[in-house]
């Protein structure tokens, strides 16, 4: 990854806050309430020419609620919005924005499913018009892709719906680097790399500091802190709708961002662990990955939590979907019932017209009923129990799924698995979007779980997750390449198995 920075075209205090009349914008004492909800709560904030400002903070800090008003999805309640030296408070909006060289790329991403990459490229860039205009937004947006992920595989005529959750994070992110004419000043990345495997996002960051380093400027949001510092010149820290510590990114490590977050996460150590699982018993999961041409089968025993790692889109997700059917078809293959947590929770996962807590107690709620009546009152309690365990962020658990932000979503899909009496939790990247401290918490509850005998099978992009697990297999061309247990688990043997040519058959 790149880690030049540009030359100083800004001073910064003491305090982080960039003194410079080169602002592309300035943010002044903004509000924004939802009902009862006051997601900000006077916030100022200055992005200025040449520079990445990291904006990090838990779930439902007022992070992408901020961001929103900057893109002009959302009017500020008060305050005001000043953009290339002028205040457009009053008539701002997507248009105006974009027309002041703002975009964003938003954690819930904005593609149409049902048309091409092309077409989707069209929609931003309506100057593209005319005979021939699908071939040249095409050009347009591979071109780009090109540029920042070189190898992506993605071609104009792809229909984006049939594309991986990564691949189509690719796409949206292209898509706002994209130019045809006017002006590009400034992108908003809201968690970008949250899909995106560890060679991917290297690629991406290392284009964000060649695209500073040309002069633009970028607001990056990340749960991931080494993101954070290795890429952003400065960042800001949001807590309870509030910004509480603005500073140069040099002046900050890991452990100070945690701090400065109010995280009560702790750093965990991650030795050899106790003793292995495997050779005790029968395993309760024993399936071949579909694009198996051995005879190596992957196995999970009771109280075991195996990893799946290797680059995204590799047969990973299609795995534990196919434990999914394998289990509810009554195959020998599965031993026990399942629950799933995934990764693409507005597809997958949660529904989109239900309550919060009707969404977190769903699968809980045949054990509430009594005489088949649904019991109200032990639905109520089960899901503000899970409010609280696993720190949901809502003042109504009536409140819409919706209304959450999207990490709070997926502590709601969280709370449906563990809630519910699977035996066994497929877990499809499930931290996509979740901050720091709510990651700590639920990795605890995952080992305890798996301490009572629940078996867990985890697919993560995040290298560092994997120290979580009993055993490790790596994914590549939708078979399993390596096999290692905890003891042999390297971030180079992962990285090496995700790249090796594969013999010939």
């Amino acid at each position: 990854m790149c880690s030049s920075r540009p030359a100083a075209a800004f001073a910064i205090p003491a305090d982080g806050r960039a003194l410079t009349t080169d602002s592309i914008v300035r943010l002044s004492h903004v509000e924004r309430s939802f009902g009862a909800v006051r997601a900000l709560a006077g916030v100022d904030l200055d992005v200025v020419a040449g520079e990445c400002l990291g904006l990090v903070g838990h779930n439902g800090a007022g992070k992408s609620t901020l961001m929103q008003i900057l893109a002009g999805t959302l009017q500020p309640g008060s305050g005001s919005l000043v953009v290339h030296g002028r205040d457009l408070t009053a008539a701002y909006s997507v248009g105006v924005a974009q027309a002041n060289g703002v975009r964003c790329v938003f954690q819930e991403l904005s593609l149409c499913p049902n048309l091409s990459v092309a077409e989707n490229a069209r929609i931003l860039h309506p100057s593209i018009r005319g005979f021939g205009w699908r071939r040249r937004a095409g050009a347009l947006i591979v071109g780009k892709l090109d540029e920042i992920f070189p190898g992506h595989g993605i071609t104009a005529g792809d229909i984006v719906g049939d594309l991986s959750l990564g691949r189509r994070q690719m796409v949206e992110i292209a898509r706002a680097f994209s130019v045809s004419d006017g002006r590009l000043d400034l992108v908003i990345l809201d968690e970008p790399t949250s899909s995106l495997d560890s060679i991917v996002s290297a690629q991406l960051l290392a284009f964000v500091r060649r695209f500073i380093s040309a002069g633009g400027s970028v607001i990056l949001i990340s749960h991931l802190l080494n993101e954070i510092l290795s890429t952003a010149d400065r960042v800001v820290v949001m807590r309870d709708g509030r910004v509480v510590d603005a500073r140069p990114a040099a002046a900050h490590s890991h452990g100070s961002l945690v701090a400065a977050m109010g995280s009560v996460a702790v750093e965990e150590k991650h030795g050899a662990g106790g003793a292995s699982k495997r050779g005790s018993g029968t395993p309760i999961v024993e399936i071949r990955p579909e694009r198996q041409r051995d005879s190596r089968r992957l196995t999970v025993h009771r109280g075991e939590i195996v990893g799946l790692a290797g680059l995204a889109g590799h047969g990973q997700t299609a795995t534990l979907r196919a434990i999914f059917r394998a289990a509810r078809g009554g195959s020998n293959a599965v031993q026990g019932s399942v629950a799933f947590v995934a990764g693409d929770r507005q597809t997958d996962g949660v529904f989109p017209l239900w309550s919060i807590a009707e969404n977190a107690i769903i699968s809980s709620g045949a054990r509430l009923a009594r005489f088949g009546v649904i019991n109200r009152a032990g639905e109520a309690a089960l899901a503000a129990a899970w409010k609280q365990k696993i720190g949901i962020r809502t003042p109504d658990l009536a409140n819409p799924i919706l209304s959450l932000s999207g990490g709070n979503q997926q502590k709601v899909l969280f709370a449906r698995a563990l809630g519910s009496e699977a035996e066994i939790v497929l877990m499809d990247d499930p931290m996509r979007g979740v901050d720091i401290g709510t990651k700590q918490e639920v990795y605890a509850i995952v080992k305890a779980e798996a301490e009572r005998g629940r078996s867990f099978v985890w697919y993560t992009t995040e290298l560092d997750e994997l120290k979580h697990c009993d055993h490790v297999y790596v994914f590549r061309s939708g078979a399993v390449v390596a096999d290692l247990s905890r003891a042999e688990l390297t971030e180079e043997k992962v990285l090496q198995s995700s790249f090796e040519i594969a013999e010939a058959s």
